[in-house]
């Protein structure tokens, strides 16, 4: 007998299966597991695009299977689209995401799921729906996007953002920002570079929960089509095998995917959505705990913005299973897969070719202790964050004078205006979880920064965050924030800046004292906030804590969740 949710032959389901029955499903098909395919696809985001033919391979693995594939949708936002003011609802669209599948799933009391996903908000926020439901699902990301080669180089769609900056400094012509305009963003599929998107695809395959290959796989290769089958019928037999998302995703998982996320030079992004993950999952990390568990792992990779070389390069290079080998000695190799044993012996039959130019070894690192770093100071005293393999070296170190600005329009308009000289620190506040609110990130301004060339004399600091596709000295995620009173609204013009990255501080050349008498005289500038966003402003917790709002579970026993941090 298989095993299902809905008994059908109870006279009190009559309702259940008549609806169903006018949605075209027979009584023999209501018989079988029922799976939940969670789909994300949209015209409006290329990274989503291709899901809706992906869903249909799904369904066909379902069917297949012996299973009845039942379809819906949840918003996907694209961040780059999102940039200026619609930036304020990506981060909230997280947990609404995560809430919009968790309520379908639990309303209609799906047997199983299947999670397709791509982006930035999507991916986490769908994994943080997976962690409340607790039912047998599996994730598959959408592959990723064709590089642009114009015969002399290969562009992603970081290199448009730094065009911007290029333009507007003339270093390069109109014509050639048009063709960039035109073509940098080739085709559909996830950006080919190591931005949130792919970061937290990969983290999804660290942790178990999605084939490994699947995120670096272009999104129109038969491997993709043949992935979505195999995931389709991999979920029914899920359910048939009573194997839910805790079974899979433990404590110990989730700190395989954090260290290999810091192995391959991923977002700062990833901090907000593991931590926002942990507290879905009862599990007790924050910053700092987020920080202990990867600043000892080595940089094996780092790809575009970080590096010349993007998603396919790194599929080519071995991908996700030849990182994972590479620092397996960090990893619980007990940890299961979604798709069957554990990783210790998915690595142990791993033999593909690697290049090591791209994914070096443990004794070859990049860098030796992490890609991220955690700074306190007296105005970060809980803490912020940074890419440090994202940093050219000299400027690990840097002091400079204040320029600040209380929203990112002002330093937008600053820098079109060619109003930033070179040695100084940028401080954009108001732009955190409550004050943007929205916690928007400072991509174009970031890129912009690089295109001008001045990310080799100027630092970025904020309590807002930053792209995935970042690179430079920003600092993101300045804790606590400026509208809860953070000291980082006491910071005026021309306050020295000292960041030392190695060494983890970020400090103003200002008494304590002086900085409390300042904040006795702050005014909160004019960030309106309505509806849904009223709603976020009132009940966000703080970025350092993974930027929650929907989710506020607190974290329960280690011997409960399968593992110590």
């Amino acid at each position: 007998m298989e095993i299902h949710n809905h008994d059908i032959d109870d006279r009190t389901q009559a309702y259940y299966v008549g609806l169903m029955h006018a949605c075209g499903y027979s009584e023999k098909d209501l018989r079988h597991p029922v799976i939940g395919i969670v789909n994300s696809f949209t015209d409006a985001n290329p990274g989503h695009k291709p899901l809706r033919e992906l869903a249909q391979y799904v369904k066909d693995g379902v069917w297949a299977a012996g299973g009845t594939p039942a379809e819906f949708c949840v918003p996907a936002p694209c961040d780059g689209m999102a940039q200026g003011l619609g930036m304020h609802y990506i981060l909230p669209e997280r947990d609404l995401i995560a809430g919009a599948a968790e309520g379908m799933a639990r309303a209609h009391d799906f047997d199983g799921l299947v999670f397709l996903c791509s982006c930035d908000k999507i991916v986490p926020g769908m994994l943080m729906a997976a962690a409340s439901l607790d039912k047998p699902c599996i994730f598959l990301t959408a592959g990723c996007m064709i590089p642009y080669d114009d015969g002399q180089r290969v562009f992603v769609t970081p290199d448009l953002k730094e065009s911007i900056g290029e333009y507007n400094a003339e270093r390069i012509t109109a014509a050639e920002f048009d063709r960039y305009k035109q073509n940098i963003c080739f085709s559909g599929g996830t950006c080919s570079m190591y931005g949130t998107a792919n970061t937290m695809g990969v983290f999804a395959e660290a942790i178990g929960i999605s084939p490994i290959g699947s995120v670096t796989t272009l999104f129109c290769s038969a491997d993709k089509m043949r992935q979505a089958r195999m995931v389709g019928a991999r979920a029914v037999e899920l359910v048939r095998e009573g194997i839910r998302f805790s079974d899979i995703v433990t404590c110990d998982s989730v700190v395989n995917g954090l260290r290999h996320v810091s192995a391959t030079g991923g977002s700062t992004n990833a901090q907000l959505h593991i931590c926002a993950l942990a507290k879905v999952m009862g599990l007790p990390i924050g910053l700092r705990e987020f920080d202990e568990i990867q600043k000892d792992v080595p940089v094996i990779a780092k790809f575009k913005p970080s590096s010349k070389y993007n998603i396919s390069d790194y599929h080519k290079a071995g991908g996700v299973g030849a990182t994972l080998q590479a620092i397996r000695r960090h990893l619980n190799l007990d940890a299961k897969l979604v798709t069957g044993g554990t990783l210790g012996e998915f690595l142990d039959r791993f033999d593909r070719p690697v290049d090591r130019n791209i994914i070096h070894t443990e004794e070859d690192p990049l860098y030796p202790d992490g890609c991220f770093k955690v700074l306190y100071g007296n105005i970060a005293p809980g803490g912020c964050i940074v890419k440090k393999s994202g940093v050219e070296p000299s400027m690990f170190r840097h002091s400079g004078p204040a320029v600040c600005f209380d929203s990112e329009e002002a330093l937008r308009e600053a820098m079109v205006d060619r109003r930033i000289v070179p040695g100084c620190v940028l401080v954009i506040r108001y732009e955190g979880p409550k004050g943007g609110p929205g916690m928007r990130e400072m991509s174009i301004p970031a890129a912009m920064l690089v295109g001008m060339g001045l990310h080799t004399s100027v630092a970025m600091i904020t309590d807002g965050r930053y792209s995935g596709a970042t690179r430079g000295p920003c600092i993101g995620h300045i804790s606590p924030e400026a509208w809860d009173g953070g000291p980082i609204a006491a910071v005026r013009d021309g306050d020295m800046i000292h960041i030392d990255i190695d060494a983890g501080t970020i400090h103003a050349d200002i008494p304590d004292e002086e900085i409390c008498a300042r904040l006795q005289h702050v005014a909160r500038p004019d960030h309106p906030a309505a509806g849904v966003m009223a709603a976020y402003r009132e009940t966000v917790s703080a970025s350092n804590d993974g930027a929650t709002w929907l989710y506020r579970k607190k974290a329960t026993s280690e011997a409960a969740q399968g593992g110590k941090l």
